[in-house]
């Protein structure tokens, strides 16, 4: 049998709470910080699931720490603030980001947590909401051999697919660079599908067309339940996480002194649309945000 950890999770959002309850159902022990921003967490209780009232007692409790919060301030705060996990941490206890971070702030934060005498490993997430609570995430890891080896039967709970894309700060580097491709699609779609209504062109023949041609594929498949019926259910990701995902995106190709222009035009459309008061809509009404409504 594979061993069985306690798990201290710090963000129990609309990805979290999956995660939370599939190391639940993997038999490992859990506790999470309790926080406003959870979703409701009755069903994680009821199998078990406590909750701690700030991060250092959460890292007390636990073997391995989760952190599934926003971006790199908030992973920043909730390890270093005042009452925060690093306070907590225990010898060889294990620090797992998944968010989605600046590889830069990644390499401070893996540098503090060991310097206090943790381990640490970034393994960013793809997928939505709906994958999270299948247990069907994909994650990709930047650890130490040894270290993603060891964690690896944990990350299984919660995730079909797991890439060990290198040494610490590669997953979120990865992560970054699959975000821009993934909104950047996004937006070449969503424009797309904008200037076809205002041609007069029909949804479905659209459709079809770019499904059957050179636009098919996974980002498509997600837009098109909005395209042919106006449900943007299925891709629960806000223009505000869009935008700070490119922006994150656009500040690690400064750093690491690649070419950018690209991105710098996706970068606008999105701010353009979160400036226009739109930042909370998911990012499939790109489409008529951009242009004239279905119908």
């Amino acid at each position: 049998m594979s061993q069985l950890f306690r798990v201290g999770l710090v963000g129990v959002g609309l990805m979290g709470h999956g995660i939370a309850a599939n190391i639940l159902k993997g038999g490992h022990t859990l506790c999470f910080l309790d926080h406003p921003g959870n979703q409701p967490v009755d069903d994680l209780r009821a199998a078990g699931a406590t909750a701690k009232a700030s991060g250092r007692e959460v890292a007390e409790a636990a073997d391995v720490v989760i952190l599934c919060v926003t971006g790199s301030p908030q992973v920043e705060a909730v390890l270093f603030e005042p009452g925060g996990v690093l306070e907590g941490l225990r010898p060889g206890c294990v620090v797992v980001d998944c968010s989605t971070a600046l590889p830069s702030s990644t390499e401070r934060v893996a540098a503090r947590v060991e310097t206090a005498g943790g381990r640490f490993m970034d393994a960013a997430m793809t997928r939505t909401p709906k994958e999270a609570e299948e247990g069907r995430l994909n994650l990709i890891v930047g650890a130490p051999e040894a270290l993603f080896l060891e964690v690896q039967p944990l990350l299984e709970c919660f995730a079909e697919n797991i890439a060990h894309a290198g040494q610490v700060g590669a997953g979120h580097t990865l992560k970054l660079l699959h975000n821009f491709v993934s909104l950047g699609f996004t937006a070449v779609l969503a424009e797309a599908a904008a200037a076809s209504r205002r041609a007069g062109i029909d949804d479905a023949a659209f459709l079809d067309v770019l499904g059957k041609g050179g636009g098919g594929g996974v980002i498509l498949e997600r837009l098109r339940p909005y395209i042919a019926d106006g449900n943007a259910s299925g891709f629960r990701f806000s223009v505000a996480n869009g935008l700070k995902d490119i922006g994150y995106y656009r500040t690690m190709t400064e750093d690491l002194g690649a070419q950018r222009g690209v991105a710098d035009a996706v970068l606008a459309l999105y701010q353009s649309i979160s400036d226009a008061g739109h930042a909370d809509r998911p990012v499939p009404e790109l489409v008529g945000l951009l242009g004239p409504s279905k119908g």
